[in-house]
């Protein structure tokens, strides 16, 4: 608020349809010599959407500016020309950008270096490599009311476990998100592990 000229010193007044009026709703911090070049991202639900790949580029950038606006938006005038890209967290409308802007936030701050203990992580998570969703994980202990720890993961069998978590990651994406499964493009093994999956499932469906 300290970077606005008129007088009631708001970020954007409301008009008629509940959007933002351009003003002075400009990134005071775009324009310092030090930081010129940043890209201005505005969330909206109009913007493309923002994937684990997205994520990776823009966690590259050395800064960026996250534009949020408040019920309708912001006035299309300073869109059009200020802002180099939208971007969405998903098919629903929130209040405001905020939380959106919180998300990337998240996502972007946990792949910076020194972020994770152990960087490697982050590789196996959800969506990275080659965009299949992550496997189960346990902990101790591995015998609980709930049930127990996969014997596998017990066995010491390094290469055993991790066809396990492979045949797992498959699985969990052909039942839970198809769309992210290229079956035409898989490895004759990965082909294996996940029919060995889908027989195990008809099999205990099939026992039930």
């Amino acid at each position: 608020r300290s970077g606005v000229t008129y007088n009631h010193k708001k970020l954007g007044e409301l008009v008629r349809g509940s959007c933002r009026q351009p003003y002075n709703y400009y990134p005071r911090g775009r324009v310092d010599a030090d930081n010129r070049g940043q890209p201005v991202i505005y969330m909206s639900p109009q913007g493309a959407p923002l994937t684990q790949k997205k994520a990776r580029e823009l966690a590259a950038l050395p800064r960026m500016i996250l534009l949020c606006g408040r019920y309708e938006g912001v006035d299309e005038r300073f869109l059009e020309a200020e802002v180099d890209e939208e971007l969405s967290i998903g098919d629903y409308v929130l209040s405001g950008g905020e939380l959106a802007a919180a998300v990337v936030i998240d996502a972007v701050g946990r792949l910076q270096e020194g972020a994770l203990n152990d960087a490697e992580s982050a590789i196996q998570d959800s969506f990275e490599g080659d965009g299949l969703l992550d496997c189960p994980h346990y902990t101790q202990p591995s015998s609980h009311p709930l049930g127990d720890v996969p014997a596998v993961l017990r066995s010491g069998d390094h290469a055993a476990i991790a066809r396990w978590r492979r045949q797992q990651a498959l699985g969990r994406t052909w039942l839970r998100r198809p769309d992210l499964l290229d079956e035409a493009g898989l490895s004759k093994a990965d082909r294996i592990l996940l029919d060995a999956f889908r027989a195990d499932m008809a099999g205990r469906h099939g026992a039930g």
